[in-house]
Order: C-alpha cells, then structure tokens, then sequence
C-alpha cells in the first residue's frame, strides 16, 4: 500500500491559522464587543494595533476622573482588557489561557499576562494596557 503525500492546501492553512483555543472564545469577543461599542457610541476606532492602546489608556482614565463607579464599568473595563490582550495575541503569537473564570495570555517565551486585571488596575489608577503590550510583546527591552 503507498500513502501519498498531499500538500497542505489554501483552506487548510487557513483552518489551522485561524484556529483558536477554546480559551480564547470569551476574551475575543468581549474584545470585539469593546471595539464595536466604542466605535459606535464614542466614535473611537481600535485597529488592534499596540498604539491604539495609548487611547485606551486615556479612556479609561476619562472614566476615572468622571467618578464613574467600578460597578458600572466594569463590563467595559473587562471588555478592554480583553482588548489589550488580543493586541497581545496579535502581536507575540500569544494564546488565551482560562482556569476557573479567569483568562490570562500566554506569551511564546512563557509568561502570563492578566490583561483584564490590568484594565482594572488602570481604572483605580496604577495601571496601564500600553506599558502591559510593551512589556509582553518585548517592546521595553534594551
């Protein structure tokens, strides 16, 4: 009996590059949400670059200085975290990693980053979604 070889085909490298862990369902799509909701109602657009992260920065420290309460944003804060995370992803080759509710990102080199924790932490002020890419994607060393 031969086996034949086959080349990969145009579908299958499609399947396998887009082919995302199931951990990665929920932080994708609070993301997308986040875009869309900003896009639509603040008219702010996010392209998923590491830049657009500074205006994330900023608004999320807007809604701080407004006095919003956490309870009220945090959907949102969530939802840019995940954000920050798919930057992330994009850029490293990172994977979304989930244990008990919580979803983290795996870098290539092994560290987690808990980009949503760091949402939270920018709205309380000691925080940033900009610093978190640079040091996850490798931007900050020398």
């Amino acid at each position: 009996m031969t086996v034949q070889a086959t080349a990969p085909t145009t579908a299958d490298a499609t399947t396998r590059q887009t082919s995302r862990p199931a951990a990665a369902a929920r932080p994708v799509r609070w993301a997308a949400d986040a875009v869309s909701a900003l896009r639509e109602g603040a008219r702010v657009r996010l392209d998923y670059s590491a830049q657009s992260l500074w205006r994330v920065d900023r608004l999320i420290e807007e809604i701080r200085r407004e006095g919003a309460p956490f309870a009220a944003v945090e959907t949102v804060l969530r939802g840019l975290g995940a954000y920050a995370g798919e930057v992330v992803v994009r850029q490293t080759g990172a994977e979304w990693w989930t244990s008990a509710g919580e979803h983290w990102v795996r870098t290539p080199d092994g560290r987690l980053w808990d980009p949503v924790d760091e949402a939270r932490r920018c709205f309380a002020g000691d925080g940033s979604l900009r610093l978190l890419c640079r040091d996850a994607t490798g931007g900050g060393r020398r």
